[in-house]
């Protein structure tokens, strides 16, 4: 579907600027000869087609990525006058200096050249024009056709949370834990009871938004991890690392807990070896950099169903192009004995509702 789409744009395009350069060959043969036409027809489509190739595919889709298209307006207007600019050079220099020379001295060509520039803004503004009105028509499209599948993301990440939280399995473990540490540790049992109340409460009532505060999602993980290593006790040696400089920046809720109980599950603890599992979080600057590394066996992971990489890493892929698309760097690793992932992530300042 991708390709045939594409490859009718690039016949359109195509397509425009042949015929563009036709009606311009044509109108241009009639007064100034087929050479002098030729040159002036190359002339202005070429510098049409690198003008509006510039203004429609790198100034517009980043105006409309970050939503500065006042900026882009003014972007617009100097790319408009640069290509009156250029015509107007066209205009003095191969049109009228074929019918007569012109005098010598740039001085005495100024005259001719404003007249080319004013008379040649209207051409460009209706090239340029033309061209970023189809590209914004496209980007548009492309932007709600991507908000749709961020929409359905969301609802299929919620239907899954509903999922998590009815699943009884982790639920039962948590609380069959913490009915035996009852009888033997109650503080500890209490701690953990605490632990787990935090973070069905914050998977309940903080994770119907699109973004939340970065410091009640570190929060939660912190809250996991801790009630994870009280599970684990000795069978596994724990070590995380949380380093906030922006506590109130924003991140899509339950983006980093895919990484975190994909290492948990799949956590190498062969006889007579104790797992590991380092996790490291540090935010400066609004950029969030995340790291997880555990130990890793095929030997213990070949029989999972969804095998080590888990269909959650798969999710979260996807989510992380659509949420945080050009501003996330993802980069998972595994050998025979470990297995790593490290994100970087540029996080907003905004709330951004769906």
């Amino acid at each position: 579907m991708t390709k045939p789409f594409v490859l009718k744009k690039h016949i359109f395009v195509i397509l425009f600027w042949l015929v563009f350069g036709a009606a311009l060959w044509i109108n241009f043969q009639s007064d100034s000869g087929r050479t002098n036409a030729f040159f002036q027809t190359l002339s202005i489509v070429t510098s049409s087609f690198i003008f509006t190739h510039f203004l429609t595919n790198k100034l517009l889709p980043q105006a409309l990525r970050l939503k500065k298209m006042k900026l882009f307006l003014v972007e617009a207007a100097g790319v408009i006058m640069l290509l009156s600019l250029v015509y107007s050079f066209v205009y003095t220099y191969i049109e009228i200096n074929s019918k007569a020379p012109l005098p010598p001295g740039f001085a005495a060509h100024l005259p001719v050249l404003w007249k080319g520039f004013y008379l040649s803004l209207p051409a460009s503004f209706l090239i340029n024009g033309s061209a970023c009105g189809i590209k914004f028509y496209q980007e548009h499209g492309k932007i709600e056709r991507d908000h749709i599948l961020l929409q359905q993301a969301h609802l299929e990440n919620q239907l899954k949370l509903l999922q998590d939280q009815i699943n009884p399995h982790v639920m039962f473990n948590v609380l069959n834990h913490i009915h035996i540490l009852m009888k033997s540790n109650t503080e500890l049992a209490s701690f953990l009871l605490l632990k787990f109340s935090d973070i069905l409460r914050y998977q309940l009532y903080h994770c119907n938004q699109n973004q939340v505060f970065l410091d009640k999602e570190i929060e939660y993980l912190q809250n996991l991890v801790e009630v994870e290593k009280l599970r684990w006790g000795n069978e596994l040696n724990v070590k995380a690392v949380w380093n906030l400089s922006n506590k109130k920046a924003f991140i899509a809720p339950l983006l980093l807990v895919p990484f975190i109980e994909n290492a948990f599950k799949y956590v190498c603890r062969l006889p007579g070896h104790t797992g590991y599992i380092t996790i490291s979080c540090k935010e400066e600057n609004n950029i969030l950099s995340f790291y997880v590394e555990n130990s890793y066996s095929d030997m213990t992971t070949y029989k999972k169903k969804d095998g080590a990489h888990g269909i959650g890493l798969q999710n979260v892929k996807k989510r992380l192009d659509l949420q945080y698309p050009d501003s996330h760097t993802l980069d998972i690793k595994s050998d025979e004995s470990i297995f790593k992932v490290s994100l970087t992530l540029k996080l907003s300042e905004e709330h951004d509702q769906l």
